[in-house]
């Protein structure tokens, strides 16, 4: 079986374009990245963290700049506007042991992070989408933006092909996945010949929540 590419993103501060696990190094050391950093009398801890999608949705995966004095609510809205939202479902942090309690939600990341920390965020209960958090570095200095968290890099939406052409697919068919009995990814074109199943076509989402529960994509930037 031919192993799958690893999904791919560009640094907003250059540009250029790296793996997952590339950005996470390549963002340490950015020439336009230290450019941008600027000292001031607001000066506090930042944190870098890198998050994916868990149980085989790491293809989905961003790389984020934390205030240290923003909560852990101000990640936890930040990941359901641009990866989760969809019914209000509750949420929690946890670390990455599975056997730990919940974190507070009121408390300042500066409380709870170290680099090389790793916390799990579960989002619904029920058709539940947990992400990976990982804490890969701390800079002190001047916040990039007003808002609590910072954008640094984001996956491109990873290719899903048409299982019945090959062509480049745009909707998924959750009674196919369900049942296994037809093509999990159509095409425009064979979506139309897929129309005894309508109302089970969903479209495809730069997300790990895609085709869950009612999930309809992102909230507007910025969030």
């Amino acid at each position: 079986m031919a192993r799958r590419k690893q999904s791919r993103g560009k640094c907003v501060f250059c540009g250029r374009e790296l793996t997952k696990g590339g950005m996470a190094k390549h963002l340490q050391t950015c020439p336009q990245r230290g450019e941008a950093h600027q000292e001031g009398e607001t000066d506090q801890n930042l944190y870098h963290l890198q998050i994916h999608g868990a149980w085989g949705c790491g293809d989905y995966w961003l790389h984020l700049e934390m205030q240290g004095a923003a909560t852990l609510s101000k990640l936890d809205h930040y990941l359901r506007a641009i990866w989760l939202e969809c019914c209000g479902h509750l949420s929690q942090f946890i670390f990455n042991d599975r056997d730990s309690e919940e974190i507070s939600k009121r408390k300042k990341a500066e409380l709870v992070f170290n680099p090389g920390l790793e916390l799990v965020h579960i989002y619904d209960f029920g058709s539940s989408t947990e992400t990976l958090i990982k804490v890969v570095g701390v800079r002190q200095g001047k916040p990039l933006t007003a808002h609590p968290l910072y954008l640094m890099a984001r996956n491109d939406l990873p290719e899903e092909t048409c299982g019945v052409c090959g062509k480049p697919a745009s909707l998924l068919c959750m009674e196919c996945i369900t049942e296994e009995d037809g093509p999990e990814a159509v095409c425009d074109e064979h979506a139309k010949k897929h129309s005894d199943h309508d109302y089970a076509l969903m479209p495809i989402f730069n997300s790990p929540r895609t085709g869950v529960c009612g999930y309809e994509g992102p909230a507007e930037p910025p969030y």
